[in-house]
């Protein structure tokens, strides 16, 4: 009867019956079988299916399109959510294990709904796979008595794939591969597929490294063509170019980067000026020039969008000739940049400002450290000039965040490494003085560049590449509000000005142990910034107009950035790009962002596996960073490793998971955990192949 009922509405897709018509047209009239048809009314309606309106029925949206979605696999639990393509549809469609048919996480499906919901999702079932996530697979290859299969690294590909003794291509036991070719006709067996490439052996840096890009979707090696044309420009300047260019090589300018940097792609400078101002210089390498559309580089760095920094190793968007060397602002080298000159007052008040293309030497290399030292002691190279820069972005920085700019906190960790990539130290990164003058001197010229374009009044706005922050969902507002509440901070959801509401909330818990968690969970109830044509403004940093200029080297947009401004001061607008090109070019590198940010976490979340890997026993303090239906996670606060306490290990009582409160109780003692409280546990388990840390509560 339920088939029947479906092919009758879809036969019918504008029909509003009532019952008793529906009864007739089937030619029902006994009681018991009205009863049913009722029955199969209401599954439909509470399915999606129906729609129901007083007495008549109709067919819904869901039931009158087909459905189509991406399938997001949760955790390793086996089962997942479809998201919808038309964001018409305000629910995603639950699929419990036995209905993912033979989909991996990721695929693009056609999903067929069931008569029953899941919380508050319709629940469905896969039907077909429209389009695969992905084509290839990284794994350790592995062998039982009669057949090899691969282990996916991915722990969301829940199925191991079957590899026939013909198609190993050279690779053995134990090592990392690439599996190809992946045909899974039905979920009865397991996918099938072909060894593709070998990484090397499982465990090894190399290959780790290999395996994280490959799990990404990101190139890690550049093609011959690509590599030969980046060989082949030249490092000499021409006399021409230079004359095109305002000539700033007699002035000082240096650049201060991390210790371990490669490649340099801004610089800065500060003079004097008759009228007792100050001009401040923001000199960024000049990628556009020597990497020219639709050129083999070009293409490439705008498939790459962006470079990828794992621990240990650089996968960069341009070749090394370009990155580090040609493009890259090494001392007492002339170099081509497009600069950013600010006029301001002692009280860093902009006057005005020009931006030009230019040619530097940099007369100086710091580093982070020194910079550091410089300031806090007064004396080093070059020291006046640091010392005026320092006190300028100290008040850029006031005024910004007077104005609503939000400076959270996420703190990060740099590895020590010995010569075979394992692990020997981590130290948690210090964000200082040194720090905050460059990021200053950055912000300052991306918001510079991005105003500039504004349209005036009357004029069309030029098609431009913004960096965008949307404004925070309210229902995550509310969520963040109760949670810092359980901590003992307030903070208003309703308040008209919620930026500064957030910078004193975490001004207020600095150099707590609880910082990083509460701007963690901050983080996670904002939007994500991302790369538009659309100018919304940045919501984070409060500016209206901001964009990315000053990394060319490692940031495709920033590249783009650097034709269209040359376009536009050229009065070349006709060679722009246009806003359906640039979309594209903002949505990619959105994503391949997101991409990048993933896979440099799983890279720092694998070596805090291996540093932790000969510490199994040893007692750690650590701080509650999230609390589940099946454990609580601890943030180690010595090196920012996260790993599980599960409840079934938490031997001293029973305990309640409260959602609401973000805490779990234990039943006899009435003790409570919360997010956020300190703790100390002992490391009991650290395993590789699951990527997992398991601790127990010590008090």
């Amino acid at each position: 009867m339920k088939k029947e009922i479906k092919a009758f509405f879809k036969n019918h897709p504008s029909l509003k019956v009532k019952s008793k018509e529906i009864a007739k047209h089937f030619g029902i009239v006994e009681e018991y079988a009205y009863s049913e048809l009722k029955s199969v009314l209401y599954k439909l309606t509470e399915e999606g299916y129906l729609e129901k309106q007083g007495k008549r029925y109709s067919l819904s949206s869901f039931g009158s399109e087909k459905l189509i979605g991406q399938l997001q696999i949760i955790g390793e639990g086996g089962y997942g959510f479809v998201v919808l393509k038309d964001q018409t549809y305000k629910t995603d469609v639950f699929i419990s294990g036995k209905n993912l048919g033979t989909a991996f996480d990721g695929d693009v499906v056609h999903v067929n709904l069931l008569s029953k919901k899941h919380g508050k999702n319709i629940e469905g079932q896969i039907i077909e796979i429209i389009e695969r996530k992905q084509n290839e697979i990284v794994g350790r290859l592995e062998k039982s008595k009669s057949f090899y299969f691969v282990v996916p690294d991915n722990k969301k590909i829940h199925r191991d794939i079957y590899v026939s003794s013909e198609f190993l291509n050279g690779s053995k036991v134990g090592d990392k591969v690439v599996v190809g070719k992946i045909e899974w006709k039905s979920p009865d067996l397991n996918p099938e597929g072909q060894i593709t490439d070998v990484l090397g052996k499982a465990g090894s840096y190399d290959a780790e490294i290999a395996s994280i890009a490959r799990e990404f979707g990101l190139s890690y090696k550049f093609s011959d063509k690509v590599l030969k044309q980046a060989e082949s420009i030249s490092e000499k300047i021409h006399d021409a170019e230079i004359k095109n260019r305002l000539d700033l090589r007699d002035a000082i300018t240096f650049t201060i980067d991390p210790e371990d940097a490669k490649d340099f792609d801004d610089a800065v400078s500060v003079e004097s000026l008759p009228n007792g101002n100050y001009q401040v210089g923001i000199h960024i390498a000049d990628v556009s020039h020597y990497v020219t559309e639709d050129s083999p580089v070009y293409k490439e760095a705008l498939n790459r969008a962006t470079s990828v920094y794992l621990v240990g190793k650089v996968i960069p968007m341009l070749p090394e000739n370009l990155s580090n060397v040609i493009c890259s602002l090494v001392p007492n080298k002339d170099r081509l940049t497009f600069s950013v000159l600010v006029e301001m007052t002692p009280l860093a008040k902009i006057v005005s400002y020009e931006i030009k293309k230019t040619i530097i030497n940099s007369k100086r290399r710091f580093t982070y450290e020194e910079v550091q030292q410089i300031i806090e002691k007064g004396n080093g190279d070059l020291k006046d000039k640091i010392l005026l820069l320092n006190d300028l972005a100290k008040k850029l920085r006031a005024k910004r965040i007077k104005k609503g700019s939000i400076n959270f906190f996420s703190p990060e960790v740099v590895f020590i490494l010995d010569k075979n990539g394992i692990p020997v130290e981590i130290k948690i990164k210090e964000v200082r003085e040194s720090n905050n003058l460059i990021e200053e001197m950055m912000l300052l010229a991306n918001q510079i560049v991005a105003g500039h374009l504004k349209p005036k009044k009357n004029n069309l706005p030029l098609p431009f590449v913004y960096r965008i922050h949307d404004l925070p969902d309210k229902e995550k507002i509310i969520e963040f509000s109760r949670f810092v509440k359980s901590l003992g901070y307030s903070f208003d959801p309703n308040s008209a000005n919620k930026s500064k509401q957030f910078q004193e909330l975490l001004e207020s818990c600095k150099g707590t142990e609880e910082e990083a968690v509460v701007n963690e969970v901050a983080i996670r109830s904002m939007a994500k910034a991302v790369y538009s044509t659309n100018n919304i403004g940045h919501y984070g940093l409060g500016f209206k107009d901001y964009t990315h200029f000053t990394s060319p080297i490692r940031r495709f947009p920033d590249l783009i950035v650097h034709k269209i401004i040359f376009n536009y001061l050229q009065n070349n607008q006709e060679k722009n790009f246009s806003v359906e090109e640039l979309d594209e070019i903002c949505n990619h590198s959105s994503v391949q962002e997101r991409n990048a940010v993933n896979a440099e976490r799983l890279s720092v979340k694998l070596k805090q596996i291996e540093y932790l890997k000969g510490k199994v026993g040893t007692e750690f303090h650590g701080v509650v960073s999230g609390i589940t239906n099946f454990g609580i996670f601890i943030e180690l606060s010595q090196n920012l490793a996260e790993g599980l306490i599960r409840y079934k290990d938490l031997e001293d009582d029973y305990y309640t998971f409260d959602e609401k409160n973000y805490a779990i109780t234990g039943k006899r003692t009435g003790r409570r955990i919360r997010l956020g409280d300190k703790i100390n546990v002992k490391l009991v388990r650290v395993d590789n192949e699951k990527r997992e840390i398991d601790f127990t509560l010590l008090d």
